[in-house]
């Protein structure tokens, strides 16, 4: 069963498949197990929202890979990977949320049939989608076999974007934009905060001839005031206040492929510590962009925000940014690189981060950032084209 509508070609998904093939021979391992649903995206086009439960790809040096789930999701495999239907294996709905039998048990029994019984297998331990019940019964269920840490493995190989990824991209960095148009425009005091967060989804999901809008890996995050001091709060029901700052943190999403991007609104006249703040924290954006060369280190970002901001009496401990691309929820970012003061990571064409300096001070905070591309020569593009300042409104 093929799929209808493949966000990628077989070439760049065999590009993948042999980059993740050498990090394994690296590592030493003869086969890995991932269950990161981005990198099981990345891998094999997997797409379907069911990561509740125990799912993942298998992959090997000598055969396409496994995708291996629930029955019930293996039809949604079917009509999105890129292999063949033979190389989709489901397991009985008995497993699902059991007490007497568990979904690692089948998986087991796979890689034993598979021939790798004694294998040395790798597996992401620090991950959002195994659990250590998931991993203490798949040990259990392979005694012979040695289990390999290989946390971040895939994601390491995500790290620089092809082309076809970039082109998802900047789909997303559109939508990004038409967000931030919407929420400046509409944005007034009086306005409840979940009635501006409903035409946040309208224009996130909405389509702009062929660019359509997927859900985002975070929902909108949208503070005001002294609870935009918190830089994770969601949204409440409350009105929206003159004197109070708001920062607007989105992401459009195209296939599955992010590009966050920070405004912040005051509604009202700020204040002048709000001003020199915005000053300093633009001066450092700009600054930063200049240090996003190829060839530079991730620290080099991080060092190049600071200057102005220590200038102006602001310290941030935080990192300033983390690398993005294609992801599902909890997270947009990669968990690879971090944009801070001890980050040697050499910066490579076609690395892409959200440079994410946000200021939250006691009682207030602004975010104005940016999605960046590094480029073989030259500071980074930003994939978003819109002003780099704090938007002033009555």
């Amino acid at each position: 069963m093929a799929h209808a509508n493949p966000a990628f070609t077989q070439a760049e998904y065999a590009r993948r498949l042999a980059k993740t093939r050498a990090a394994m021979a690296k590592a030493g391992l003869d086969a890995l197990y991932v269950q990161d649903p981005s990198n099981m995206g990345w891998i094999t086009g997997y797409e379907g929202w069911s990561f509740y439960v125990h799912q993942g790809v298998l992959i090997f040096h000598d055969q396409d890979p496994i995708w291996w789930g629930r029955n019930m999701d293996a039809k949604g495999a079917l009509r999105t990977v890129w292999m063949d239907d033979a190389r989709v294996h489901g397991y009985d709905d008995t497993y699902v949320q059991s007490t007497t039998r568990h979904p690692m048990q089948d998986l087991a029994a796979l890689f034993q049939e598979l021939g790798y019984s004694n294998g040395r297998i790798g597996v992401e331990l620090e991950n959002y989608y195994y659990s250590a019940k998931a991993h203490l019964t798949l040990v259990e269920s392979l005694p012979d076999a040695t289990l390999i840490d290989a946390t971040a493995l895939v994601n390491w190989q995500r790290a620089v974007k092809s082309d076809e990824e970039i082109v998802m991209m900047r789909n997303a960095a559109r939508i990004s934009e038409r967000i931030i148009d919407g929420l400046v425009e509409r944005i007034e005091p009086g306005l409840r905060k979940n009635d501006l967060v409903a035409e946040i989804y309208r224009d996130a999901i909405s389509s702009t001839g062929e660019i359509w809008g997927d859900y985002a890996a975070i929902v909108p995050l949208l503070p005001s005031g002294a609870d935009a001091s918190a830089p994770h709060l969601t949204w409440d029901g409350k009105p929206l206040k003159s004197g109070e700052c708001t920062y607007l943190e989105i992401s459009g999403c195209y296939r599955r492929y992010h590009a966050p991007f920070c405004r912040s609104v005051f509604l009202g006249t700020p204040p002048d510590h709000v001003k020199r703040a915005e000053a300093a924290l633009v001066e450092g954006l700009q600054a930063g962009l200049d240090a996003a060369r190829a060839g530079n280190r991730a620290k080099d970002i991080a060092h190049a925000l600071a200057g102005p901001l220590e200038r102006a009496g602001i310290k941030r401990g935080a990192r300033c940014g983390y690398p993005i691309g294609l992801s599902y929820p909890p997270d947009w970012g990669e968990r690879t690189i971090s944009l801070r003061d001890n980050d040697d990571t050499i910066l490579e064409p076609g690395m892409t981060f959200h440079f994410m300096p946000g200021l939250w001070m006691d009682d207030w905070g602004l975010e104005i950032t940016e999605s960046i591309l590094i480029k073989p020569e030259g500071p980074a593009e930003c994939f978003c084209d819109r002003p780099q300042k704090l938007f002033v409104k009555p």
